[in-house]
């Protein structure tokens, strides 16, 4: 996982064309014109879905991991807590499915991370994350997760 400032998107352009191609999308694009939704940037290949919600508190949430895609998690406004821990070996408490591209777990984070406005996550295959957490009450979060297709 990685955890930076939407300025610094350029030391993670190494990672391929396809971050290249997200992370210009994030940089250019004006979130306040564009409406909640799943819009597809290059195919199936990287694919922005853009959330509004109020954040929740950790009660009944369990981490998540994929398989299909790598998560850039970007804050357009509010602020959160997101949950990590590493995917090593641990049952998954809701089977992998092929469709939706996530499976969940039980376990509780090993650690958590504050994310605001500007901030964004990289969550790879390997790293379960468990987002939208409230940090001190709830707060309205505008946040596109962009998802870049590993194959």
């Amino acid at each position: 996982m990685i955890i930076d400032t939407l300025q610094h998107a350029g030391r993670y352009h190494g990672l391929g064309a396809r971050f290249v191609k997200a992370f210009q999308y994030l940089q250019e694009t004006d979130f306040s014109k564009v409406e909640k939704g799943r819009y597809e940037i290059d195919g199936s290949n990287i694919i922005a879905i853009v959330n509004e919600y109020d954040t929740i508190p950790t009660t009944g949430e369990q981490m998540e991991s994929h398989k299909k895609y790598t998560d850039i998690q970007y804050i357009v406004s509010g602020e959160e807590l997101i949950g990590h821990d590493f995917l090593q070996g641990q049952t998954p408490s809701k089977a992998y499915s092929e469709e939706e591209d996530f499976m969940l777990f039980g376990e509780a984070p090993v650690f958590f991370s504050k994310l605001q406005q500007g901030m964004f996550a990289i969550f790879f295959p390997t790293d379960l994350h468990m987002p939208n957490i409230k940090v001190d009450g709830p707060v309205k979060v505008k946040k596109v997760v962009m998802k870049v297709s590993v194959q």
